[in-house]
């Protein structure tokens, strides 16, 4: 048996994404005679009548044979579904439709859609939505887009085609090959962009009509099936309901499940094997009255499809969970979900980032495109942020600084992680956006590695030239007190100091500017210096030039890694200073490489 292929709707927040469904289901119960359209828990199921006249003579038009028998489309779009639509070996969704605004263009959750997109190797379509926004747009209420665009006038049209290439030349820096869908020679290699409006409905035919061609003829054999066997699905979400208690959406993709059946499923603290007690789905929308009967009671469901599951002990159940209807064999059944459960998780001894996701399938995404980006995971698991997760980064940033972070996709800290974190300087980053999460980590690193670095550059002897005023000798020795004009740099204690010759002269014990003692002085400071070994009249005399003495290795890291750190009269006198030591030594402070 063929089942039909499941498509996911993606996209940014109000660009169109529900209008778009709504549309498709509108346009399917006005026609009673279409075959009318089947409603799911999770999903809507558009039959290929309904399809096929949605679609209008394009079927004939295009002389297609469609024997898919329809289309199933989830029906709670964004990223989180999708990510919670998994199964072993990837997506759950065998085709993705990408909803853009072409009046906005690209936004940030368009850019999450197709990072997931890319890791789960969903092939896509992108409907270009709004078009009858564009100004001075006419419509034709659920014309294919080609017979509305070709009444348009010139302007109108140039002005849709520019909004076109801005999408296409976006998808370009993203590393795809993309054109209207009409002037697509190779579907396989080129992402197909479809104008339309989920508001007036055009273009919505070329939409169905190309999902519907395109799964047919890429998906084939995927989508055989044997609808008699033992159930395989997804939950997609895990919800409350009055009367029911605790149920679960699942959305099954291969199989048959009936009221009776042995379930097992991953839970939030280990596997949850229960007995279906219900299979439900829901009443047509104008039925609706009382929430307690919302639902009619089915005694099975074949794939593909969703469905509502009541059962005892599913208060712990995890969406984006396996679930699987057991066999003879319960134990078995179990293995294998903890099995594939456990391969998404993460726990090792190695250095890595903590990170904790919502869902199995966000916390997959995770993992692969942190993997992807070569950045290590330690443990990777479902939930809020815990105390123990805090202890594990703690444990990493001992040895590694920029590895000790805890990251949270869709969770919360709990307040005993929080206190930890603070007390222990951990850093959590917290999102609702995948690619942002491990943005921010990037940032944040390269900020700790440039703060590194600044402290590292801190610790350094800085260059400094001074001249030691005449008539400013407050003490001769023991240690020498004078006045001294900052000519170039920065002085600090604990600095040693040398003439021109490259002779010792001392070392800074203090200094003080009006009487108060100060850590540095620079360019321009007329100050007051003590200096431990010096003697004036023998190694220092008034109006003498001296500068710091900086250590050769010093020197070197100064040269190699931190000279965009000092100043321009730093870096003149770090020169000067540099001439120096080479007259005696002309390789000194010079790099072996």
């Amino acid at each position: 048996m063929i089942r039909q292929p499941i498509v996911a709707v993606l996209g940014h927040v109000d660009h169109g994404k529900t209008t778009l469904l709504d549309r498709i289901r509108g346009s399917g119960v006005a026609n009673k005679e279409a075959g009318g359209i089947t409603q799911h828990i999770g999903a809507t199921e558009i039959p290929l009548e309904t399809i096929k006249d949605i679609c209008g003579g394009l079927v004939k038009q295009l002389n297609l044979d469609l024997t898919i028998p329809g289309l199933l489309f989830i029906d709670t779009p964004g990223h989180e579904a999708f990510t919670t639509l998994r199964k072993r070996g990837g997506a759950l969704s065998d085709f993705a439709i990408l909803v853009v605004d072409i009046n906005e263009g690209f936004k940030p959750q368009t850019l999450e859609s197709i990072e997931i997109l890319k890791t789960y190797k969903t092939p896509f379509l992108l409907a270009a939505n709004k078009i009858d926004k564009t100004s001075q747009w006419v419509t034709y209420e659920n014309y294919p887009f080609a017979h509305s665009f070709s009444k348009q006038n010139k302007k109108v049209q140039q002005i849709l085609e520019n909004k076109i290439y801005n999408l296409v030349g976006q998808l370009y820096d993203l590393g795809f090959e993309s054109e209207r869908y009409d002037r697509i020679k190779k579907f396989g290699k080129q992402i197909a962009i479809v104008p339309m409006s989920g508001k007036t409905g055009e273009g919505i035919p070329e939409l169905l009509m190309l999902l519907t061609g395109l799964a047919q003829k890429f998906l084939g054999k995927k989508l055989d099936i044997d609808t008699e066997k033992p159930a395989n699905g997804t939950i997609l979400e895990v919800k409350e309901e009055i009367g029911l208690g605790t149920t679960i959406d699942v959305i099954i993709y291969e199989g048959k499940i009936k009221v009776g059946d042995t379930i097992v499923l991953g839970g939030k603290r280990g596997i949850v094997t229960t007995r279906v007690r219900s299979l439900l789905k829901p009443k047509p929308l104008d039925e609706i009255r009382d929430p307690k009967f919302r639902f009619d009671h089915i005694k099975e469901v074949h794939a593909s499809a969703g469905v509502k599951i009541s059962a005892p002990n599913l208060g712990d159940a995890l969406a984006g969970s396996p679930l699987v209807v057991a066999g003879e064999n319960v134990e078995e059944t179990e293995e294998e979900v903890e099995k594939e459960i456990e391969s998404i998780k993460v726990e090792t001894e190695k250095e890595g980032v903590v990170v904790k996701a919502d869902t199995l399938g966000s916390l997959e995404a995770l993992v692969k495109i942190f993997t992807d980006a070569k950045i290590p995971i330690r443990y990777a698991d479902v939930g809020d942020i815990t105390k123990r997760d805090i202890i594990e980064a703690e444990a990493v940033k001992e040895e590694d600084h920029f590895l000790g972070v805890v990251l949270g996709f869709n969770v919360k800290t709990l307040k005993n992680a929080e206190e930890r974190s603070q007390e222990k300087n951990i850093k959590v980053i917290l999102r609702d956006v995948i690619y942002r999460l491990i943005d921010d980590y990037k940032d944040y690193v390269e900020m700790e590695k440039a703060l590194q670095r600044i402290r590292e550059f801190d610790i350094l002897t800085k260059p400094a030239k001074i001249e030691v005023l005449r008539g400013y000798v407050f003490r001769a020795s023991k240690p020498a007190v004078v006045g001294v004009d900052i000519l170039a740099g920065t002085l600090k204690p604990k600095v040693r100091l040398i003439n021109i010759n490259d002779e010792k002269v001392g070392v800074v014990k203090g200094i003080q500017d009006r009487n108060k003692n100060i850590g540095e002085a620079t360019k321009g400071m007329q100050v007051a210096v003590s200096i431990e070994g010096a003697t004036v009249g023998k190694n220092l005399k008034e109006g003498d030039i001296v500068f710091t003495d900086i250590y050769e290795n010093e020197a070197k890291l100064i040269n190699q890694k931190y000279k965009e750190f000092l100043r321009e009269d730093e870096d003149e006198v770090f020169q000067e200073f540099v001439k120096i030591k080479r007259k005696s030594k002309p390789f000194w402070a010079k790099s072996n490489i």
